[in-house]
């Protein structure tokens, strides 16, 4: 019997400018993907971040009212590592955002308002890898996004959008799933790769809850373990794997 293989990884597009990160949490994109858009940033690509909460309800031992602002500003300091200036909050509250209108209405409001050409978003399905249970915010919050990236171009799907000065984009020509257990495409995360440790590192105050480790020896040994498990399928180099949908 033949022995089942992995196809190579294809190289991610890079005729491209401007790219939207749809997300549902602070730390989100820390995990998945900082060391590709390190290395976007470094080509002169635009990258905007927008989170669908602010991770209130994160850290078991601080309440949401401190918590919130706590990892609002660890998020936007672990943006700016990686050359990302703008970061959005949709103000969906942790732990319990609903797949829906009204997540799909904000995520196409922020592509129709960013305009990008690719969007990036995280997993959307209902494990990681088969093994282990997803959480509900990144499944509603990677469908809603793939959902959205169509909805921001079709003015009859939240006219109110166009009330408020938003007109429809069908500009977006790639949505990038990192996290999936079913990757298509890659990039070289050795260029970005210590400004993504140091990007993860960020989130000190999450991090120093998740683990008993030393921080920055966690958020090392993380981040080299992912990209070079996906290195294996991309000529050897340390990679970030995206599934690629075309629009």
């Amino acid at each position: 019997m033949t022995e089942p293989t992995n196809p190579q990884l294809k190289p991610m597009p890079d005729d491209w400018q401007r790219a939207l990160a749809v997300v549902a949490h602070p730390d989100d994109l820390e995990y998945g993907c900082s060391a590709a858009i390190a290395g976007w940033t470094d080509a002169g690509r635009e990258v905007v971040y927008v989170l669908a909460t602010r991770g209130e309800a994160g850290i078991d031992t601080l309440e949401p009212a401190k918590c919130g602002p706590l990892r609002e500003a660890e998020q936007r300091a672990s943006a700016a590592v990686v050359g990302v200036s703008e970061v959005e909050f949709l103000d969906h509250h942790d732990g319990v955002i609903e797949y829906g209108t009204a997540l799909r209405r904000d995520i196409a409001a922020a592509i129709r308002r960013h305009r990008p050409e690719l969007v990036i978003t995280l997993n959307h399905r209902d494990t990681w890898g088969g093994v282990v249970w997803n959480t509900p915010d990144h499944v509603a919050v990677g469908r809603a996004t793939l959902d959205a990236a169509g909805d921001a171009g079709n003015r009859w799907i939240f006219p109110e959008l166009i009330e408020q000065g938003l007109a429809p984009w069908n500009g977006v020509r790639w949505v990038a799933v990192a996290g999936s257990s079913t990757p298509t495409h890659a990039v070289d995360a050795t260029p970005g790769l210590e400004r993504a440790v140091n990007s993860l590192l960020e989130h000190r105050t999450y991090i120093e809850v998740l683990t008993s480790e030393d921080p920055e020896t966690y958020c090392r040994d993380f981040l080299n373990t992912s990209t070079r498990a996906a290195g294996e399928r991309f000529g050897g180099k340390p990679a970030v794997a995206f599934e690629l949908f075309n629009r």
